[in-house]
């Protein structure tokens, strides 16, 4: 028997099973439960790399034009300011639309559950990335304050530095990718990704209002992107690479519970889990549609189709 069907036997035969494991095996399929555990694991990773990482330090030379820029005691956006404008706001937003729209407790909870995510996968990401590549900011030598008597042409290591300040020093290697950029189109982004579907942005003819509006949070987020460039913490290398990856993960994570943005059902998102028919499968029509992609958007909707037909009626009645 071919281990696919092996694999699918036994997850049946677990579903089916009497007693505390089938009712675990059960629960796990029907519910979200494997997401939070997934979150659970992303923030006890996250908190790994913050009490117990450090950069790996790349050798520099005091000649590099690249890191000589000033070191900005007061960013644009700061790190706070930063959770305020990609993480409240986004937040207080979805929060807000649950209360007023009252859309039902599932489309809720996918929602607000997939900005989560979205968020901590791009953060935790980002910040292991950083510390494995340890690449140096562009304010690396004011960070240092090399020891006098360092030579300027040749590569030396972050033991000539005099800076006594831990964070202020090792977080001088930790410039690629930009975690301001992530986190802003992490959060900002899956917001836009949400207010493009509820308002069917590549609906035919839909009005320039509506993509205005989704296209708010991305403009956003590439301002606060482009302060990192502004205040020399980063270069168009790092801030370019830190917003593809936060809008990538936040587009995969969106994906993981909306339609496309194509589809004609963009605005609903996938069936509960627990939404299930006999023998504890899902139904064969919502995963016939989680693999089609669902129904796109034809290129006229049924308006313009019947002012078409409308013209074509009065165009054979002249003839």
């Amino acid at each position: 028997m071919p281990p696919a069907n092996s694999s699918r036997r036994l997850s049946n035969d677990l579903l089916q099973s009497q007693g505390f494991i089938g009712s675990v095996a059960r629960f796990w399929q029907r519910s979200y439960a494997s997401d939070y555990v997934g979150l659970a694991m992303l923030i006890a990773g996250w908190i790994v790399i913050q009490f117990f990482g450090d950069p790996f330090h790349r050798m520099f030379s005091l000649d590099n034009l690249a890191i000589q820029y000033p070191h900005a005691e007061v960013e644009r956006v700061s790190v706070s300011w930063l959770f305020v404008y990609a993480g409240a706001i986004p937040l207080g937003i979805l929060v807000a639309w649950a209360l007023i729209f009252r859309p039902g407790t599932h489309k809720a909870h996918v929602t607000i559950l997939g900005w989560f995510i979205s968020l901590l996968l791009t953060t935790f990401i980002t910040d292991l990335v950083k510390n494995a590549v340890g690449r140096p900011r562009p304010d690396l030598i004011a960070r240092c304050k090399p020891a006098p008597g360092t030579p300027d042409h040749q590569l030396v290591t972050f033991e000539v530095c005099t800076e006594i300040n831990h964070h202020v020093l090792h977080d001088g290697w930790r410039s690629f990718p930009s975690g301001h950029s992530s986190f802003s189109f992490s959060g900002l982004g899956y917001l836009a990704l949400f207010l493009a579907g509820q308002c069917h942005v590549f609906r035919p003819r839909t009005d320039l209002a509506r993509v205005l509006l989704a296209l708010a949070p991305l403009l956003a987020a590439a301002l606060i992107a482009i302060s990192r460039c502004e205040d020399y913490r980063h270069d168009v290398y790092d801030v370019t690479t830190g917003s593809l990856l936060g809008l990538l993960v936040s587009y995969y994570t969106y994906r993981r519970y909306f339609p496309p943005l194509r589809s004609a059902k963009c605005a609903t998102p996938y069936s509960n889990p627990a939404d299930v028919v006999g023998g504890g499968l899902r139904a064969k029509d919502d995963e016939e549609e989680r693999i089609r992609g669902v129904n796109e958007f034809e290129l006229e909707d049924s308006e313009g189709r019947e002012d078409e037909d409308e013209d074509h009626r009065l165009l054979n009645n002249r003839r």
